[in-house]
């Protein structure tokens, strides 16, 4: 195996750990492992690499690209690519890679679960009761016979109903791929539709999770007239991207009662302003785009990159190319790579 030169396009200083940490651990032998520095010429760092790992995607520019014309992969250590230039960089004859959403399937999950039990037994209001020391109220719900409905069944999806099922709820599915019947029994599916059947979808459920990419034809998929058909005790989770939500449309419904709630870790425009009014609905619970972050997704990517790095070394194809832009938004990715979990 060949020594290959990788240059680091690193997260932010408050990020750095784990994320910093792992891909240098899982990276570097028996390769040479460069941190970028902005305060150094640009050219030299990117004339020096074979291979740049990018942190989410959101680190690389246009100059950066044009530096790199000897690079063999540009590697996003993360999944969407909604932010990433990708169209400028294929243009440059740079080959992308992404990691395939499988390495954040269960967190994601995981989280989506969280809100719906937060959702279901009225978490803020019991806040409020806690400080004032009243007890036994308020009365919340079960999500044993509810109905959920996840719109885009990927990696992520299915992780969301292998547990959901575990809690006794009916689940029902939205997606772009054919769900064969063996899929649907494995994860206790009552009911498959293509995105032509959202609507239906959306009248049905109790608990509505997004759980796929941000393209032209999704965003704002979820708009007024959709979340109109809500019923007025349902409850709206996104932790997958903020512009799939017309959030506009989603305040005013919510103020006047359709959906019921809604739980949000993403948004159109991050960070969010702690003062926007959906933030203080009581109706609504947010976190700050954590749901996929955590120390098994840090070392799974950072895994994931290595064996790309090692898989060019070795003359090998790596994995998770992005051929065509919709190559990452495809319903399922195969899971392909060594990491842990």
């Amino acid at each position: 195996m060949k020594k290959l030169h990788i240059l680091f396009l690193p997260p932010p200083p408050h990020l750095k750990d784990p994320w910093e940490r792992d891909v240098i651990e899982a990276v570097s032998a028996p390769h040479e492992l460069r941190l970028f520095s902005h305060d150094s010429p640009l050219a030299p760092q990117f004339e020096w690499a074979d291979v740049v790992i990018d942190f989410g995607g959101s680190m690389g520019s246009r100059e950066m690209a044009d530096a790199s014309g000897g690079i063999l992969l540009w590697q996003v250590l993360g999944n969407g690519i909604d932010h990433f230039d990708l169209e400028y960089f294929r243009g440059k004859n740079i080959r992308v890679a992404n990691c395939p959403g499988d390495l954040t399937a269960v967190p994601l999950a995981e989280c989506a679960l969280m809100f719906m039990l937060m959702l279901s037994r009225r978490w803020h209001e019991t806040q409020r009761n806690l400080q004032s020391r009243q007890l036994y109220y308020p009365f919340g719900t079960e999500l044993m016979g509810r109905v959920l409905g996840i719109v885009g069944f990927g990696a992520t999806g299915r992780e969301l109903a292998r547990r959901a099922k575990a809690f006794g709820m009916r689940i029902q599915a939205v997606d772009i791929r054919v769900i064969d019947e063996q899929e649907q029994r494995e994860f206790g599916l009552e009911f498959v539709g293509t995105p032509d059947e959202l609507d239906r979808v959306m009248a049905r459920s109790d608990y509505l999770s997004l759980n796929l990419h941000l393209t032209d034809k999704t965003r704002h998929m979820v708009d007024e007239r959709r979340l109109r058909l809500m019923k007025p005790d349902a409850f709206l989770i996104n932790v997958a991207r903020g512009a799939l939500v017309d959030t506009d449309a989603l305040y005013r419904c919510l103020l006047e009662g359709r959906p019921g709630g809604a739980a949000l870790d993403v948004f159109s425009h991050e960070p969010v302003n702690p003062d926007d009014p959906l933030l203080q609905l009581p109706n609504v619970i947010a976190t700050n785009h954590i749901s996929g972050n955590t120390s098994g997704t840090s070392r799974r990517r950072a895994a994931f990159a290595a064996e790309n790095v090692n898989r060019l070394a070795a003359g090998l194809e790596p994995l998770g190319l992005i051929k065509v832009r919709s190559d990452v938004h495809s319903g399922v990715r195969p899971l392909a790579y060594g990491g842990r979990s």
